[in-house]
């Protein structure tokens, strides 16, 4: 009998602990399992509550939505943080052009929705889940059940767009794998070109620079340091920016100082692009094919984690790493994405980075950057705390709109997300650093939306089959069809046919739409390319703020008349 009231009583903190406990282990364990490119992910706690929902398992009201809107806060306000580094300069030069997309399918998708309203007379409540469960996003559920909470919408309204969220999940996901497909077969897409195409682009937009071992022959340079060298010789001859990294003398390698002076048979090692060292070595002296790998003093590689606050927003270029220390960063990782370590990217806490000279240099470049990775397992508890506070405090503040039933606010899904923009960005406040582990990020976030699927879960089991099966399932299934694939579709034959967008950083910008890491991981199977992720990254920080406000616009405007 006890063991029967923990999970099926609805009374009591231990019953809503066991029950939350049980949904959240399930349905975690179920997002792992792949259904081919593609698994449920943060979905399953959603699908197991419904499932235990339906077979009697509840919680008391007040604890189940207390529990809800708990990890509600916590879910939004970490991707907040993750998001707000790179929020605003997603829309500078490409990303600009990227964004546009994203917003156009955003604004496509929610037209399409109201559509729907009006044409299927489906009531708003199911209309609000269809759109978040078609582009598989959580926030928009989130906001669109605060929403209808403030405007005074019953609990089995509010319960309605769970129901509705997890009916059209599915195809949130199918959907987008369908349009890539469809695209690619419509126009006869050469993948590998495309892969091709996007790093030649990327090489125009960052001159690709060469390394070139040049042996002196040259006597009129013998005994100039190598301070004077650009006057004696570069600016001479209007050689620009070539950097000497290296001087191999007697068949040993050292780091080039200042005050290194040559003879000839040195080899002076040079970077520059390729064309400039091609002047350099007609002028003094001939190409090298000596083998630096071979020769003693040889370079190696060294993976970092950047910790230092004073560097947190700073372009790579800004460093100076390759002019200062003859180091080269040959990689970046940012929340287990690989990004291109262009000279205009800004580095954020917890940034991985490969880096590559000298045993030596490489130690100051260490120094430079942090590499402390005790700092990506020390979390400052009261600055999320104060984050949160904070949010919660921007969401309630009530919005008077003309004509509108009652007044809009940001609530819970999206004060504390706009706040912990606005705080990654800054960074850093007095002591107080904004941006966390990433981590404690991604505990954060799990935690939050394992509470708030498996709460709204547990509440829509029990009228799950009812509503689907034996009311309008298959309807709601073709209008989320609807929803999730017309927007895509119609964006991605735009962005192909009128902007001759490349295909892998179009497939990029569709999974970035519906924030889908399902549907990147189908993207980035297709090639092996930066340009899914990057695109992605692009438009992610954008499409998350704007899925979140949708619905409530939608409600708040068309509520009163529905």
């Amino acid at each position: 009998m006890w063991l029967y009231n923990l999970f099926f009583s609805g009374e009591g903190t231990a019953n809503a602990v066991m029950v939350i406990a049980l949904v959240s282990v399930l349905g975690l364990a179920l997002g792992e399992v792949r259904f081919g490119p593609v698994s449920l992910g943060i979905a399953g706690p959603l699908f197991v509550g419904i499932a235990l929902g339906h077979f009697g398992f509840k919680m008391n009201p007040g604890l189940l939505a207390f529990a809800r809107d708990f990890g509600l806060v916590f879910f939004v306000y970490a991707i907040g943080i993750r998001v707000g580094p790179g929020f605003f300069s997603a829309f500078k030069k490409d990303g600009a052009i990227l964004n546009m997309f994203a917003v156009a399918i955003v604004v496509l998708g929610s037209l399409m929705a109201v559509t729907i309203h009006y044409a299927a007379h489906l009531p708003l409540e199911v209309i609000t889940g269809l759109l978040a469960g078609g582009t598989t996003n959580t926030p928009s559920l989130a906001a669109g059940q605060q929403m209808l909470a403030t405007l005074k919408a019953t609990p089995e309204q509010i319960a309605v767009t769970g129901n509705a969220y997890a009916v059209a999940y599915p195809f949130g996901i199918v959907g987008i794998l369908l349009t890539m497909g469809l695209v690619r077969i419509i126009f006869r897409v050469n993948v590998p070109s495309e892969s091709a195409r996007f790093a030649e682009a990327a090489g125009a937009s960052h001159p690709q620079l060469a390394r070139m071992c040049i042996e002196i022959r040259d006597r009129e340079i013998t005994g100039v340091p190598l301070h004077e060298l650009p006057s004696h010789v570069f600016s001479l001859h209007d050689v620009p920016d070539i950097i000497v990294t290296r001087v191999i003398h007697a068949g040993r390698q050292h780091m080039a100082e200042p005050d290194d002076v040559f003879e000839v048979g040195d080899v002076l090692v040079c970077v520059a692009p390729r064309q400039e060292l091609e002047k350099l070595r007609d002028l003094i002296g001939v190409e090298s094919s000596i083998e630096l790998e071979k020769l003693k003093g040889a370079f190696v590689a060294c993976d970092m984690v950047v910790t230092r606050p004073k560097i947190f927003g700073k372009q790579i270029a800004d460093l100076h790493v390759h002019h200062l220390y003859d180091v080269t960063i040959s990689r970046l990782n940012r929340a287990g994405v690989d990004l291109t370590p262009a000279p205009n990217v800004k580095l954020q806490f917890g940034d991985q980075i490969k880096c590559v000279g000298d045993a030596l240099r490489l130690k100051q470049v260490e120094q430079l950057v942090g590499n402390q990775t005790s700092a990506l397992k020390h979390t400052q508890i009261i600055r999320i705390f104060v984050g949160i506070a904070l949010g919660v405090l921007l969401g309630t503040i009530p919005v008077y709109v003309p004509g509108v039933p009652a007044p809009l606010s940001l609530g819970l899904a999206g004060g504390p997300v706009v706040v912990a923009i606005i705080l990654a960005r800054i960074g850093a406040i007095g002591p107080l650093h904004w941006n966390m582990p990433p981590d404690t990020i991604d505990t954060v976030r799990e935690l939050g939306v394992s509470l708030f699927m498996a709460c709204v879960g547990i509440y829509a089991g029990k009228s799950f089959v009812a509503e689907v099966l034996n009311g309008d399932g298959l309807l709601w299934m073709g209008c989320a069809a609807l929803i999730t694939f017309i927007p895509i579709f119609v964006v991605g034959l735009v962005a192909r046919s009128a902007f001759e967008t490349n295909y892998l950083s179009l497939c990029g910008v569709l999974a970035g739409s519906s924030t889908d890491p399902p549907a990147l991981a189908f993207a980035n199977g297709l090639y092996p390319s930066q340009a899914q992720a990057t695109a992605y990254a692009a438009v992610y920080p954008l499409t998350m703020c704007l899925r979140i406000v949708a619905p409530q616009i939608i409600l708040g405007v068309l509520w009163l008349g529905s």
